[in-house]
């Protein structure tokens, strides 16, 4: 008997269109692994057992099986987009418990490449930290189960690494998506803006929130990429001389980056110049003013998230993020420090195609209550170690978190590369190079 879990998203949907698995054995396979491990790992806030084998016999009766590019694939889904018949609870008791009436529209274009979605994905509540913890779960990094799987796609993280699903839906709105990519050693991809449809919340954190794929290999990380932007993304028939910049300067002034994530990036650059790429050491004009510009965007973000709550019900680092947040809702509304940072960045990205970076500054945090502790605690363990993200979404350009070596600890380490507007295909490539170049393990080794 051949088994599934485990296996990528592309070997599961060929398997599938050639009939050499239906949809229900691997669906089957993989909630069984779920309801092995996720008591240990905390990465489903709901499971929908019933309902995910009904839609995998849908999907195996389905006349166009063999076209589909996601076919019998397992997915799993971050808890701020609707996934019909599930309540979406955003991490929050503060929000409805009522069944969604309609998919969100990238689990909408899963469900129609043939995924099924077998459950909904722990977040911190209102998606805003980077610690995945509160009132529906903890979610932990499988591969130290003592440690956060990041934030705040952190139980869509952990469910592909620990093998539970090989695909999840993440977004990201300051790193939410590449930052649990890091720590769980997942290829993330945070697409720029307008490439896959948002539609995140009370106005995507004014733009500056995308949708994207969580994977074990760069080509299920196209694969789903592909599907949510409703695009086809091809490798290059030939590998493109790419100009890459290399720096390990966190943008954050007082933020230093640690030694085992500068020297992943300072390898995976002597790597891609070994491969014939032009390289060479140089800094983004990060602005002073960077710090301040990303916490205010941060919490009004949020202040725009909670208008509609109970704030009674919200917990108390999220109240004080909001209530710092609403002081800035008009003026980050106004969007003149967004654009004035990208016209600061076009001509360094004018001289380099791609920018490489470490993808964190330093390990998640322990996996602990962090919703119970105070606001300034989590704001400075949440900027202390992942200075190096939000850049990108006040630009709105793709970047994405490539695995890359491994911790002290053993567990991963990881790169971050980031592009021109349009440039999703480019980072993908030179993220394949970098697999191939320097493989790494797949998923955790849970028992």
């Amino acid at each position: 008997m051949t088994s599934w879990a485990g296996r990528t998203a592309a070997e599961i949907a060929a398997a599938v269109r050639e009939k050499r698995a239906t949809p229900r054995e691997v669906v089957a396979e993989h909630l069984a692994r779920i309801e092995l491990l996720d008591a240990r790992v905390g990465a489903f806030r709901r499971l929908r057992a019933a309902a995910a084998l009904a839609e995998a016999d849908d999907v195996a009766a389905r006349a166009d099986l063999a076209e589909l590019p996601l076919a019998g694939v397992p997915v799993a889904v971050k808890d701020n987009l609707s996934v019909r018949g599930e309540s979406t609870r955003n991490g929050s008791a503060a929000t409805p418990d009522t069944p969604a009436e309609h998919d969100h529209v990238t689990v909408a274009r899963l469900r129609t490449a043939g995924a099924v979605v077998v459950g909904v994905t722990n977040v911190p509540e209102l998606c805003v930290f980077g610690t995945t913890d509160g009132v529906h779960g903890t979610a932990r990094n499988p591969w130290d189960t003592r440690r956060t799987a990041g934030g705040s796609s952190g139980g869509s993280a952990a469910a592909v690494a620990a093998a539970m699903v090989p695909l999840a839906l993440g977004n990201d709105g300051m790193g939410s998506l590449r930052i649990p990519a890091a720590n769980c050693g997942l290829v993330g991809l945070k697409p720029g803006h307008g490439t896959v449809p948002a539609d995140i919340g009370h106005g995507d954190w004014f733009g500056m929130s995308e949708n994207g794929p969580l994977a074990t290999t760069v080509e299920d990380a196209r694969l789903m990429f592909s599907v949510l932007a409703a695009t086809d993304v091809v490798p290059a028939a030939e590998p493109v001389t790419r100009e890459v910049a290399v720096s390990v300067r966190s943008p954050l002034v007082g933020v230093t980056i640690g030694r085992p994530y500068a020297a992943a990036a300072r390898e995976a650059a002597r790597l891609l110049a070994g491969a014939g790429h032009r390289v060479r050491r140089a800094d983004p004009p990060y602005p002073l003013w960077l710090g301040t510009t990303a916490l205010a965007h941060w919490t009004a973000g949020t202040a725009v998230d909670a208008e509609d709550l109970d704030r009674r019900a919200l917990t108390r680092r999220t109240r004080v993020h909001a209530a710092v947040g609403r002081r800035f809702v008009g003026s980050v509304r106004e969007g003149a420090r967004r654009e004035q940072l990208r016209r600061r960045m076009e001509p360094f990205f004018a001289e380099h195609e791609v920018l490489l970076t470490p993808a964190l500054a330093r390990r998640g945090p322990a996996a602990a209550a962090w919703h119970d502790r105070g606001w300034l605690r989590n704001l400075l363990a949440n900027t202390n170690y992942s200075p190096l993200t939000p850049p990108w979404n006040l630009t709105g350009w793709p970047a994405m978190s490539v695995p890359f070596g491994a911790l002290p600890s053993g567990a991963p380490c990881a790169v971050q590369l980031v592009g021109r507007p349009g440039a999703e295909a480019d980072l993908l490539e030179l993220a394949g190079q970098l697999e191939q170049l320097r493989p790494w393990r797949r998923t955790a080794p849970l028992a």
